[in-house]
Order: C-alpha cells, then sequence, then structure tokens
C-alpha cells in the first residue's frame, strides 16, 4: 500500500511532494512509540491484535466512499492511522512472541520474520503497483482490506494465556524509553543501531545517486539494487538464528554493522560495474537487519512483560526514526556534495559504530543466553 498511496496521489493532485508525503504520513507514527505501544501493556494483547486490524481493514475498505473533494485528505488520515495501528501491532505481537517462544529461540523466529517480511516487501509493492495501473485503486484497496482481516482471523486463534498487567507503579509512556537507558545489556545495542539506520537512511538517499553518478544506469537500475538488498535481508533471516546463539547479541550486531559500512564503501567504489553494485547490495541487505533482530530479541529476553510493548515501541522509534530523517538530510547533502565522499564518511562511521559495539563486549560465552529476569513474565 505505501508504494501504492503515493501513486495515488500522485494521479489525483499532480503533486511529487504530496506524493512523497504519503510515507511521512506512514512514518511520522513511529515518534510516538512509546505512547502507542503502552497500549499492549495497558489492554489485553490477543483482543487488540485482533481490533487494530479490523479496524485498519474497515478505513480501507471505507476509503473508495469518499467524495472526490475528500479523497487525498482521508488518503492521509488512513495512512496515519495505518502507521500508528503498525506500531501498536509490532509492539504487542513482540510481547506475545516473547511470552510463547523459549528465550534461546527467540532469535530464531526473530530472523525467520525478517526473512518472511523482507520476502514480501520483494513481490508487495510492485504488485500494488500493478494492480493500481490495471485496474485502479479499488483492487488495491480490497485486496489490502482482506489481509488485515485474515490477520485479525489468525490473531483470534491465538491462545494468549496471560492478559496484559496493570502497568507499574514507574508506568507511564517514559516506562519504555527509562529501561532501554538503564539497561547496560539494552542501551549499546539501541544506540548502535540508532546511529546504523541514520547511515542507511543516508545511503538510501543516495541510491539514485550511484545509479546515475557511478554506474552510469538509467533509474530504473536503482530497482535491481533494491531487489538485491531484499535478498541479502530474505538469506540472512535463516541463519540469525544459530549465529545469534554462536556469537551473541553484540558481537552478531557489530559483525553486521561491519558488513553493511563496508558495502557502502564498496558500493561507492564499485567504478561502473553493475556486478560489484549488485554484491554490495546484498551485503547490505544482508548486514543492516543484524542490529535490529539482535535489539528485539535482547528486548524481548530482558523486559519485563508489564512494560515490554512500551519497550519494544521505544526501540523501534530510537531505531526507525533516524532513517526516516537521514533520508531527508541525504536528499539535502547530495545536492552540494558528490555521492562517493559522502558514502565513504558514511562507510567509515559505520565501521567506528562496529568496533565501539564489539569492544563493549564483555566476558559473554558466544551463543550463552543470560536467563530472563526473575518474575518478568
Amino acid at each position: 500500500m505505501w508504494l501504492t498511496a503515493g501513486i495515488w496521489v500522485k494521479s489525483l493532485t499532480g503533486s511529487n511532494s504530496l506524493a512523497a508525503l504519503t510515507v511521512f504520513a506512514l512514518w511520522a507514527p513511529v515518534l510516538a512509540g512509546p505512547a502507542l505501544g503502552s497500549l499492549a501493556d495497558r489492554l489485553p494483547r490477543g483482543p487488540l491484535l485482533v481490533g487494530v486490524n479490523l479496524l485498519l481493514a474497515g478505513l480501507l475498505a471505507a476509503l473508495p466512499l469518499t467524495g472526490p473533494a475528500l479523497r487525498v485528505p482521508a488518503l492521509f488520515a488512513v495512512l496515519f492511522v495505518y502507521g500508528a495501528g503498525g506500531v501498536v501491532l509490532d509492539a504487542a505481537e513482540a510481547a506475545v512472541v516473547a511470552g510463547a517462544v523459549e528465550d534461546r529461540l527467540l532469535g530464531d523466529f526473530n530472523g525467520l520474520r525478517t526473512t518472511v517480511n523482507e520476502g514480501v516487501k520483494l513481490v508487495a509493492p510492485a504488485t500494488g503497483a500493478a494492480l493500481f495501473a490495471r485496474f485502479g485503486a479499488g483492487p488495491v484497496l480490497v485486496l489490502d482490506a482482506l489481509s488485515f482481516v485474515l490477520a485479525a482471523l489468525v490473531f483470534a486463534r491465538l491462545r494468549v494465556t496471560a492478559p496484559a498487567p496493570a502497568p507499574s507503579r514507574r508506568g507511564g509512556t517514559a516506562a519504555g524509553l527509562r529501561r532501554l537507558r538503564e539497561s547496560p545489556a539494552l542501551r549499546p545495542l539501541v544506540y548502535a543501531g540508532a546511529l546504523t539506520m541514520l547511515l542507511a537512511g543516508l545511503n538510501g538517499a543516495a541510491v539514485y545517486a550511484v545509479v546515475d553518478e557511478v554506474l552510469a544506469r538509467s533509474p530504473a537500475y536503482a530497482g535491481v539494487l533494491y531487489a538485491a538488498q531484499g535478498a541479502g535481508s530474505v538469506l540472512v533471516g535463516t541463519t540469525a538464528g544459530p549465529l545469534l546463539r554462536r556469537l551473541g547479541e553484540r558481537r552478531f550486531a557489530a559483525a553486521g554493522i561491519a558488513m553493511f559500512a563496508a558495502a557502502v564503501g564498496v558500493r561507492a567504489l564499485s567504478g561502473g560495474s553493475g556486478a560489484v553494485a549488485v554484491g554490495a547490495s546484498v551485503a547490505i541487505g544482508a548486514g543492516l537487519p543484524c542490529v535490529l533482530i539482535a535489539a528485539l530479541t535482547a528486548v524481548q529476553r530482558e523486559t519485563p512483560d508489564r512494560v515490554l510493548g512500551r519497550t519494544v515501541a521505544a526501540a523501534h522509534t530510537l531505531l526507525m526514526a533516524p532513517n526516516a530523517v537521514a533520508l531527508a538530510v541525504g536528499a539535502g547533502l547530495l545536492t552540494a556534495v558528490d555521492v562517493r565522499p559522502l558514502l565513504g564518511a558514511a562507510a567509515v562511521a559505520g565501521l567506528l559504530v562496529a568496533a565501539r559495539l564489539n569492544g563493549r563486549w564483555r566476558n559473554r560465552r558466544a551463543g550463552q543466553v543470560p536467563a530472563r529476569p526473575s518474575g518478568s513474565r
């Protein structure tokens, strides 16, 4: 839907700026992650998962009923709620998974979830765009609404044994941020992930400049690089669990950040070679999710259940907001700076982040999984 929404707004208004703002509307609720995530701690998680999916299905199905004058504002409103619902769903799902999956298998589950998500991203946006081009917005909205209905039906069959407990005395929306700040296990991972996603945003903003200035290809070649990056993310998800057990979260995350950073540098120096650029894109896709998988796994394992929803949402905000900011900043920098030194600087910064994270690794055997704090479930 994210790609189709931009195309739809462009076709209705002719405005590139409004079309670009559709992505912002989807991302903006991430900034309110701690507040939205608190719903997963205050409400029963099973009904919450069902209810949010049904709400999103209903909003999408109702969009075609709006009049022409209200269609664009209504679409932006739905996209904003769509993004907010995604934040709530992510927090509630992560909390349910933490209560249902053994600690030693959390990395495997999160890795496989990454594989599935990235695999779908390889086909779903293009499918939506193709349907829109052939039939208009109606079939895309119906298909998307049906996907939410299907998700609600699946969630309704889950047995979430314990309802979400009442918020702790130290509750409130800041409890998740406080947990991340005070935890010596979580703080380095989340901070390193935030810096990495900032660099990922700069790299993402530079894709079309790389295609034009480094590879001398048409803009459509960016699709090849994106597909290669997605393939790398699909592959790493299948091996994340065993690697996490062998290396531990910090070393696994540091290795992924180093791979990402080195590949960004190689992409900038590819010298017009499409094969080198595609290989670098695969490596970027394989390295980048490592810190996200490691951080989520650590949050699920280290956080008491009573604040888990808020902590997951807070971590998601800290990890994803820098990416959105860097996309905008990177677009501005490219008007004044050549893409090669920009990506070179990003590569060096990424290697420094990886070295710092790996250097803070303390006396933990590879693969050792510490016990969940007593009484956390």
